[in-house]
């Protein structure tokens, strides 16, 4: 009888639910951690200026022309949608309002996160991993360089700045967006789609994009540094580490995105 429990208890140890829960946890705990030792670390020297600066620059400046499009073309698309729904209803002077509620809301937030993580986030998974599988963090322990302070915590300032930035370029272009097609191409009044834009948007529709897009920056930061410094298994191990923040980052931004609207806005 002791035989048999042992054997289930084995077996029960190494089934695949058990396994994603370790894992699951696993995860979380490292992200917590992470989150801990960089916040730990903000304000003490050395302050890396320069890989700061670059990351700013590789995550704000280099991802406008990405953010701008996708989010102008989001905006048009909910315009070819809804003006001609509104019209067939007799509101078409509510088409400005539901663009961009739809816009500073969700489009522009949700894009800006999504776009950042598949562009910036892999690419930073990316180098970190190849710096662990080379062993370059080794050398910088051994050099007494944290490895906290040099990769983490620009990467995640640099979200942390950039995103919201980002989330208004994101906001404007797709109001810009659906104006090109709600009102040329489905008749709606200029005048009218700009005073419901007006009636209905207030400022914490803004700022509540812009809350958003900081805990989406947070998340794309952690996720590529963690899975980053936990890659091992060579050029292999860099590839599952870049495709592995992508997912986890996307998924985990659906997720928050839900929470935080029903927080902010309901």
């Amino acid at each position: 009888m002791a035989q048999v429990s042992g054997g289930n208890v084995e077996r029960w140890l190494q089934s695949p639910a058990l396994a994603w829960l370790f894992e699951t946890f696993t995860f979380v705990g490292e992200v917590v951690l992470l989150l801990g030792q960089a916040l730990g670390r903000i304000f003490r020297r050395p302050f890396e200026w320069k890989e700061l600066f670059g990351q700013m620059s590789f995550v704000g400046v280099s991802s406008v022309p990405i953010i701008a499009l996708t989010t102008l073309s989001s905006g048009a698309v909910i315009a070819l949608y809804s003006a001609d729904l509104l019209k067939s209803f007799g509101a078409s002077g509510l088409a400005g309002a539901t663009v961009a509620l739809s816009v500073t809301r969700e489009l522009a937030p949700v894009l800006a996160g999504i776009m950042v993580a598949a562009r910036c986030g892999s690419a930073m998974a990316a180098q970190i991993a190849t710096m662990a599988v080379t062993e370059q963090i080794d050398a910088m322990r051994s050099l007494r360089v944290s490895p906290i302070n040099y990769l983490v915590v620009p990467r995640l300032i640099a979200c942390v700045t950039m995103l919201p930035i980002l989330g208004v370029v994101g906001m404007y272009a797709g109001v810009f967006g659906g104006y090109l097609v709600a009102v040329p191409v489905s008749g709606i009044p200029q005048g009218a789609f700009v005073k419901s834009m007006q009636q209905y948007l207030v400022l914490s529709d803004i700022y509540g994009g812009m809350i958003k897009t900081l805990v989406f920056g947070v998340i794309v930061a952690l996720v590529a540094c963690q899975q980053g410094l936990r890659t091992s298994g060579g050029a292999v191990g860099v590839g599952h580490a870049t495709t592995r923040t992508v997912v986890l980052t996307m998924v985990l931004i659906y997720v928050a995105n839900y929470f935080l609207t029903a927080v902010l806005f309901k």
